[in-house]
């Protein structure tokens, strides 16, 4: 099958699932998009790992919560129990260039990320009494990747930066998903029509910001942390994450990279594809 014909597939299937509502949600914020949805274990667990998952779609608007719900229901029914975290994202405005959507905002994205991580626990003993944040593993797809990555790196943000943090988050670890890890290498594949650029407000600042922000100019976190992607991910490739392991081996961390043979983009989120099933049991190597 040709790629163009494979990703259309591999899009179709992950997007076809109708989105499961959650048990609970709650708000971090008093902005719209500043709530978490709530799902509790199926299996009536008294007590379950919690997984914080961040979603993709390039920091752009189009893209909410709702898209990854069958994902975060697939966690559910393994035992974990979930929190699926909204932010803001780009707005309505088309970017430069007519790539539709301008991607993230800037600082907005990074204010919910943090907003909502701080607030989880107390979040959590209200909506999901039986969730042990003690064992929480944070998960994101694609641009959610790097907001994961990113939450595990606030001790290492520059310290005039207001989502420092003096300590590294309380997290088990981090599994990310084809996550846009390396800015510098995405930016000269243009994945995702330049959103990481966009992200960090243009040319002219992106070099400044940049430190605040890229993954892999943030190591080593000293949380564990795995990549799985697809190595035929025409999205977000593989040279991505490598480019992060790398970045990651050469500041003395050793990174898991989990690379998917006959995989593209969507079906880690894809509850129908194998994928997924491999991305429930990296997070439970952590979580558990």
């Amino acid at each position: 099958m040709p790629d163009d014909a494979r990703d259309a597939a591999e899009e179709e299937s992950a997007f076809s699932h109708p989105p499961v509502d959650p048990d609970a949600t709650a708000a971090y914020g008093d902005h719209p998009d500043q709530v978490v949805d709530f799902y509790a274990p199926r299996g009536g667990e008294e007590s379950a790992p919690l997984v914080v998952v961040l979603h993709g779609g390039a920091w752009r608007a189009p893209y909410d919560r709702r898209h990854i719900t069958p994902f975060a229901d697939f966690l559910a029914r393994r035992g974990f129990a979930v929190a699926n975290v909204e932010y803001r994202r780009g707005g309505t405005i088309p970017a430069q260039g007519g790539t539709g959507p301008v991607a993230g905002r800037w600082p907005d994205t990074f204010d919910d990320v943090a907003a909502a991580l701080d607030a989880m626990p107390a979040l959590v003993r209200k909506a999901l009494p039986g969730a042990d944040v003690r064992r929480t593993v944070v998960t994101g797809h694609s641009a959610g990747g790097q907001l994961a990555l990113w939450a595990a790196a606030r001790h290492l943000l520059p310290a005039d930066a207001p989502w420092y943090l003096e300590r590294p988050a309380q997290l088990r670890g981090v599994v990310a998903l084809a996550p846009i890890a390396d800015f510098t290498v995405a930016e000269k594949l243009d994945v995702c029509s330049g959103a990481t650029l966009q992200l960090l407000g243009g040319e002219t600042t992106f070099e400044e910001r940049q430190s605040y922000a890229d993954p892999a100019l943030l190591l080593p976190t000293g949380i564990a942390t795995t990549l799985v992607q697809g190595r035929t991910d025409t999205v977000v490739p593989q040279a991505v994450a490598e480019a992060y392991a790398d970045a990651a081996a050469k500041a003395g961390e050793v990174v898991g990279l989990t690379l998917l043979e006959d995989v593209g983009h969507f079906p880690l989120i894809d509850p129908a594809a194998d994928a997924c099933a491999v991305v429930a049991e990296e997070i439970a190597q952590l979580a558990w």
